[in-house]
This record gives structure tokens, C-alpha cells and sequence, in this order.
């Protein structure tokens, strides 16, 4: 037992030793820099920026567009060349802020010229550690990914445009669909549009008003239920599909959803008293700056979602206003605008994600991916279209002539 017990003693003794050699050898058999595997250690933007050498991955939310060592834009960016991070997305000091070379590999997906959706988002970046713009930065990306799941989520869109685009995001967000009651619908709304200031409140999408969660239901003072895709245009109803669908629903005051009606959205009309920042004419309605581009990527939306394959109608977003039941709504140039104007928020993305991990299991692409709404519903497309349009109306009147003149008595 003794020699057992001498032992026992010797590896103890031994152990810290053991692990102090290992530490030193270990280094010796790694391979050459350019063949390591990446660091397992994601850095904070603060640690990135006091650790300037060297090769590092950093994650950060993305706040602006540097232009200078101490000069960083918000908005009205003018180049995908450049972004800025930090480690709070509401961050407007450079001091805290690591710039961040954006190389040509990446610029069309994470350039802010081209996508100024992506203030606010997290960004993932692995490169050199080095100054850029005499500014504490990370140069030559070697991988730059936006939040965890997006790029897995849209594999099947990448590479495409126009209706190509469109056909494969219709069937990423028409899959594994969860469908509420329009019941349901109450209860996710008091989630989904939660008052950030106050949890026993949501705010109501056109008003921008706080009001008590306890309020909704239909007499004056409640909110209520508003589809801000009309559920008029198309006549889906309240049933299961784009009647319920989230995307789309949004809390508002009982008289405020009464004067928006089914109206389509455009620029231009009278104040809305109830509802500053709004405006109204006999076809169309005008949000407030603030959800202008919430508004038009929830129409988009349900363009793409309800493609007229499962049972519901086909809606289609035109440049027009007063369409009637007819399953469209407009103006889509002005759409478009707005969608460009105001880029998804905190608010709006929250709303995204909570919709999909809690609700519906599915996401809005134009929330997570803005610059394609330019793409699905730009100019180049609505030409195309029309141009088909065109040929069908030009063939369909040169087959009523030929009945016509069928037709006619001989004289």
C-alpha cells in the first residue's frame, strides 16, 4: 500500500508540472499561420479596439458609414466601401467604434450605399486588426456574416433577382408556416408591438401612440385589429392565411382604422387629425415618417407570401390606387421610396424575429434584406410586366375586332 501511496503522491506533485510543460510544447506542433483554424474567441468591438495587430474576429452592431478618422455617417450613406461598428447599436461616439474595410467580395451584401438596412444589425468579421482611416479598424475581411441563421435561412434566394428572387423567397416564407386564429391574433399583437418603454402598453402603428394592452377590442378609445394589407383587396376575410397573418397586423385605434378604411398607400392628401403625421385622401393614405418603410415591406410581404397556390388569392402590388376588391394594392413607386427613406429599426426587427421564433415560424426577407424590394419590385420588373400587359390587352382587342367583324350584318 505504501508504494501505491508513493505513487499517488508523485502524480499529484507532478500534474501542475505536466500542464506547465504541455502549455510550452504545444505551440511547437501548430501548423503554419495561414493553415490555423480561427480563433475560437469572438472579441468585443471595446477589446478590438484596444487590440489593434494582428488577425481577429469581432462582432458588433453595424452604426454608420466612416468617411473620415473622426467623421461617420448615419444615414444618406455614399459608399459600400466602409462600415462602422460598435457594441451598442444606438452608438454615436467614433471613440467607440472599430471601422471596418468592406473589400469588393462583400460590399454588394453588406455596403450600406446599397443597403441601408443593415443600421442596427449584427455583424460578424474576421480580418486584420489595423487602423483604417487613422481610426482604430479591421481591414482585408476574410468572412463577414450578418446574424446567426440569415444566411442559412435564404440560401435558396441567393444569386437571384427580379422574379426569380421573388419565386424562391415565396417558397422560403410560405414553408413550415404556423397559422393563427384571428382570436389568437389579439394576445400576439400585446407581444409582437410590446411599448419597449412600457410592457403593459403597445403602440399603435399609424397613431405612434402608447396605449394599455387591456384596451383593445371595438369601442371608441380601443384598439383594434388593422390589416394594413386591406383585407378588402382580395377578400381573404378574417380566416386563416393573410387574414391572420402577422406580418401584417398591426394594432391601431378603433376611429384612426376606420378613416384608413381599405385605402390603398400614396403621398399627398389632408391631415388626419387623430393621427399626426398622417394623410388622407379619397383613395389613399399616407403613414407617418416613422413607419413609412414598415409599411411598404409589410406589403411586400404579403405580394411575395400569397402567390394564389394554397387557396388564397394572388396579391399583387401595382402603381395605381383604388382598385376595389381586386387582390392588388398600390402605389408601389411610392412604396418603394418609403422603403428606401426608412430603414428597419429595432423595433421592426424585434417585431420580425418575435414573429418568426414565436408565432408564424416565418420571416418578412424585407425586413432582413431591404435592398430587395428594388430588385422583386423595381422599375426593370414593373417594365417587364407591363410590357407583357401590354401584348396580352394588344392581343385580347385584336380577337374582339375579329368577332366584331364576324359579326357584322352584310350589307
Amino acid at each position: 500500500m505504501t508504494g501505491v501511496a508513493s505513487h499517488r503522491r508523485a502524480a499529484a506533485l507532478t500534474m501542475p508540472a505536466l500542464l506547465g510543460l504541455l502549455a510550452l510544447v504545444l505551440p511547437l506542433f501548430r501548423g503554419p499561420a495561414g493553415m490555423q483554424p480561427t480563433a475560437a474567441t469572438t472579441m468585443t468591438v471595446a477589446q478590438a479596439i484596444s487590440s489593434q495587430s494582428g488577425t481577429g474576429t469581432v462582432r458588433g452592431y453595424i452604426v454608420g458609414q466612416p468617411t473620415a478618422s473622426s467623421t461617420v455617417l448615419f444615414g444618406d450613406f455614399t459608399a459600400d466601401t466602409a462600415l462602422a461598428i460598435a457594441d451598442s447599436a444606438g452608438e454615436r461616439s467614433t471613440s467607440r467604434m472599430l471601422y471596418v474595410q468592406i473589400t469588393s467580395g462583400y460590399r454588394a451584401t453588406f455596403g450600406l450605399q446599397s443597403n441601408p438596412g443593415r443600421i442596427g444589425a449584427l455583424l460578424t468579421v474576421t480580418g486584420s486588426l489595423t487602423a483604417y482611416f487613422s481610426h482604430p479598424g479591421l481591414k482585408s475581411p476574410t468572412a463577414m456574416t450578418g446574424p446567426a441563421g440569415d444566411d442559412a435561412y435564404y440560401a435558396a434566394a441567393a444569386g437571384k433577382s427580379g422574379a426569380s428572387l421573388k419565386s424562391a423567397l415565396h417558397g422560403i416564407i410560405s414553408s413550415g408556416v404556423t397559422t393563427l386564429s384571428y382570436d389568437a391574433v389579439w394576445n400576439a399583437l400585446k407581444v409582437t408591438d410590446q411599448d419597449p418603454a412600457n410592457p403593459s402598453n403597445v403602440i399603435l402603428v399609424y397613431s405612434g401612440t402608447s396605449r394599455s394592452k387591456s384596451l383593445n377590442g371595438g369601442d371608441p378609445g380601443d384598439w383594434n385589429r388593422e390589416h394594413v394589407w386591406a383585407k378588402s383587396h382580395g377578400d381573404f376575410g378574417t380566416g386563416n392565411g393573410p387574414g391572420t397573418d402577422l406580418h401584417h397586423l398591426r394594432p391601431e385605434d378603433v376611429h384612426v382604422n376606420s378613416e384608413r378604411d381599405n385605402k390603398d398607400f400614396d403621398a399627398g392628401g389632408t391631415a388626419v387629425q387623430d393621427a399626426p403625421g398622417n394623410r388622407t385622401d379619397a383613395d389613399s393614405w399616407e403613414p407617418r415618417a416613422a413607419v413609412k418603410g414598415d409599411v411598404a415591406r409589410m406589403i411586400f410581404y404579403m405580394a411575395v407570401r400569397y402567390e394564389g397556390g394554397d387557396g388564397h388569392p394572388d396579391l399583387e402590388v401595382d402603381d395605381a390606387t383604388g382598385g376595389g376588391t381586386a387582390p392588388r394594392l398600390g402605389r408601389v413607386s411610392v412604396l418603394l421610396q418609403w422603403n428606401a427613406q426608412d430603414p428597419p429599426d429595432a423595433f421592426e426587427k424585434k417585431r420580425n424575429e418575435t414573429i418568426y421564433s414565436t408565432y408564424q415560424h416565418n420571416r418578412n426577407p424585407f425586413i432582413d434584406h431591404p435592398e430587395w424590394a428594388a430588385s422583386v419590385f423595381g422599375q426593370d420588373t414593373f417594365a417587364r410586366t407591363f410590357s407583357s400587359a401590354l401584348a396580352t390587352v394588344a392581343d385580347s382587342a385584336a380577337v374582339m375586332r375579329e368577332v366584331k367583324w364576324r359579326r357584322m350584318p352584310s350589307r
